[in-house]
């Protein structure tokens, strides 16, 4: 028996052998365009795991005929960078198009080493190809995300699973040898949840979990699965419902939960940067003003986070979760910006800004009356002055109503109605 993995066995060499992402493979799909012209740009493939990210970039270059080398950033350092960027440098000629330079985990790659990359995308001396499970735009660094298409891979639908299972099936010469037979699919999907090379490793592990016939059943799946896979599963259904639990509890004010649900989904293989981004989300939309530090917080540990990643990182973490946990609560200013919002969205007034308020740079401004009227407040007691902000048509709107049930905002609310008296009552 051959111990090369069902899922390499099975990897397309042709986009008419891959299955999924229709969007981009497909008679319309970009990628046609790419064989069709012999024109590729720099560009980031993002998507879930096991959606065929490598897969396609390997596509590319076979096709294409294209010299292709590959890095991985969860190994490579700066060092690494230069190295393949000087090998392709001396294999580019002026009749041939650039090769293209693979990067898989493009988001662990750090600025320094994101940096290292630009001068040879911008120059032509490779063609970028990037692949990541993060959103490129929290990951990859402004000047190299200008340079590069962004294509979306989804997770698999069921039927793009049942036709890679069916493939698996009557193509690899390993199973064709076994007799095996598929009375139920349920379990092999769900736990594949989307992830092709999900879906062919469980392949693997139930075929070899005996000899002779396989009668692949839904029970015959989990019991062969319950001690290979963890009940959190990242890219399945699972995964929605943990991280809501987590921003639940937190917002609920359960440290306990919230922690256990943290727990959860670090055992999972969580990317611990997404549930910093969620920790940061959670302190302005949940304790907002009612607890300013609880921000700062977040965003120190989304840094640190960032710096030291794990099993250290689950410290950091730890005590964001709890700090917020426990903090008072408030959405006032969330609830603020979208009232606001929602006017704005459907205000076709244009509302002009007042003259007093607008600056008067030029003599005809200030003949106009530009900045007329104008109050410095602090040239006034308590460094306040009563005057109007608002477009006239607006005046006394109020978007802001303080939480007064948590000591920070009632502070706020007393402040406000000492200065402004009745206007905003």
């Amino acid at each position: 028996m051959s111990n090369t993995p069902l899922a390499e066995r099975l990897r397309p060499r042709t986009l008419d052998e891959y299955i999924g992402q229709e969007h981009l493979v497909g008679p319309n799909g970009v990628f046609r365009k790419f064989f069709e012209t012999g024109n590729v740009p720099s560009f980031i493939l993002w998507g879930p795991p096991g959606v065929g990210k490598t897969t396609l970039a390997r596509i590319v270059a076979t096709q294409l005929e294209r010299p292709f080398f590959t890095l991985s950033a969860v190994s490579s350092g700066v060092k690494e960078v230069r190295e393949v960027i000087e090998s392709a440098r001396k294999q580019r000629f002026f009749d041939r198009q650039p090769p293209l330079l693979f990067i898989d985990e493009i988001h662990r790659f750090n600025k320094s080493q994101q940096d290292s990359l630009l001068g040879a995308v911008e120059q032509g001396i490779v063609t970028l190809i990037g692949a990541t499970t993060e959103n490129p735009s929290f990951e990859v660094i402004s000047p190299l995300l200008s340079r590069c298409q962004v294509y979306i891979l989804r997770a698999l639908e069921d039927a793009d699973l049942q036709k890679l299972l069916d493939r698996a099936l009557h193509t690899d010469l390993e199973l064709r040898e076994r007799e095996i037979d598929v009375q139920q699919t349920g379990a092999l999907l769900r736990f594949a949840g989307g992830d092709a090379r999900k879906l062919l490793n469980i392949l693997d592990i139930i075929v070899g979990a005996t000899d002779g016939k396989v009668t692949i059943t839904d029970q015959y799946v989990q019991d062969c699965l319950q001690e290979n896979i963890a009940l959190y599963d990242k890219n399945g259904e699972q995964h929605y419902d943990v991280i809501s639990a987590f921003i639940k509890s937190v917002r609920g004010s359960d440290p306990n939960a919230a922690v256990y649900y943290l727990a959860r989904m670090l055992a999972g293989g969580e990317e611990p940067r997404f549930i910093a981004r969620r920790l940061v989300i959670l302190a302005a939309e949940d304790i907002g003003l009612a607890n300013p530090n609880a921000l700062l917080l977040a965003n120190a540990c989304f840094d640190t986070v960032h710096k030291i990643g794990m099993p250290e990182a689950r410290i950091p973490l730890s005590e964001t979760t709890i700090y917020l946990a426990t903090s008072p609560k408030s959405n006032s200013a969330y609830l603020a910006i979208d009232k606001a919002l929602a006017l704005v969205n459907r205000d076709t007034s244009n509302r002009p800004v007042p003259l007093h308020l607008r600056n008067a740079p030029t003599r005809l401004m200030k003949q106009a009356g530009y900045h007329e009227g104008y109050k410095y407040a602090h040239d006034y007691e308590g460094h306040f002055t009563e005057m109007e902000f608002l477009p006239e048509s607006l005046a006394g709107t109020k978007f802001y109503d303080p939480d007064t049930q948590n000591a920070a905002e009632a502070k706020i609310a007393e402040r406000i109605a000492r200065l402004w008296k009745e206007k905003y009552k």
